[in-house]
């Protein structure tokens, strides 16, 4: 009777410290935008327990951006959801066997070191308690620019430039990829975009830039100077309080 009772007991003691499969849906959303998923690369998720930091998961978040209408034209009330099926999200199937706290960060964009940005944040995930539906949104803010011209690096002859306007251009959208235009949902006008001149270290001027088609903004300025360049090009949304940077460095020479 005793062999059969320690028996029992041993197996009830498995059960009650074995693994429960948890699962849990962590989603990149770009601030006053859309969800980051394939078409940009995804953004970067790492969940960790929060005690040891070990990694219960990690992986990139796939599906679509989601449905324009639903994120940004309709009212947002308790309850309802502004994800669907297809809404791009990083499912995690956590195993642990009591209550754990965790972190939760997210690195997005992946694949545009210069515009990557962190986020963070913590909470307890609950054995066999899934956490699903929108589940758990963290916000990106920022917008994604890339200088087009000049390029990196690139050696200029000042004869062939000297007293012409010199051409600028960049390419601007927003964290989840989502198109910046004249009068559309993300509204070109709204959006300061800015260089920023400096020669040999010094700041000579800044240079307005303006759409002249979908994400892509111009402007130009006259060099009589040879010397070592470098430009750092801005966008700030005074309404979201989003921001973006691209330098580039070049070198006009006689």
């Amino acid at each position: 009777m005793k062999i059969l009772m320690f028996v029992t007991a041993f197996l009830f003691s498995c059960i009650c410290v074995s693994a429960i499969e948890t699962k849990i849906v962590i989603r990149a959303k770009a601030r006053d935008a859309k969800f980051i998923g394939s078409s940009l690369g995804g953004a970067y998720v790492i969940i960790r327990n929060k005690v040891n930091q070990q990694i219960l998961a990690e992986g990139k978040t796939t599906g679509s951006t989601g449905n324009t209408d639903l994120i940004m034209k309709g009212p947002k009330m308790r309850g309802s959801s502004i994800v669907d099926a297809q809404t791009a999200g990083f499912l995690a199937n956590i195993d642990i066997d009591e209550p754990t706290f965790i972190s939760i960060e997210v690195v997005s964009p992946i694949n545009h070191k210069q515009a990557q940005a962190k986020v963070s944040t913590e909470l307890w995930l609950i054995p066999g308690r899934d956490i699903l539906g929108e589940g758990i949104i963290l916000e990106i803010p920022g917008f994604i620019i890339d200088i087009l011209k000049p390029r990196t690096h690139q050696y200029i002859a000042l004869n062939d430039i000297k007293d012409k306007l010199f051409q600028i251009q960049a390419n601007i959208v927003m964290m989840c990829g989502c198109v910046i235009d004249k009068g559309g949902v993300w509204n070109a006008d709204e959006i300061e975009v800015k260089g920023i001149l400096k020669k040999d270290g010094k700041h000579i001027k800044e240079i307005k830039m303006s759409l002249i088609s979908t994400n892509l903004f111009e402007g130009n300025y006259l060099i009589n100077a040879a010397g070592n360049y470098e430009l750092i090009l801005y966008a700030y949304h005074e309404k979201t309080g989003n921001t973006g940077v691209d330098k580039v460095n070049y070198v006009i020479y006689e």
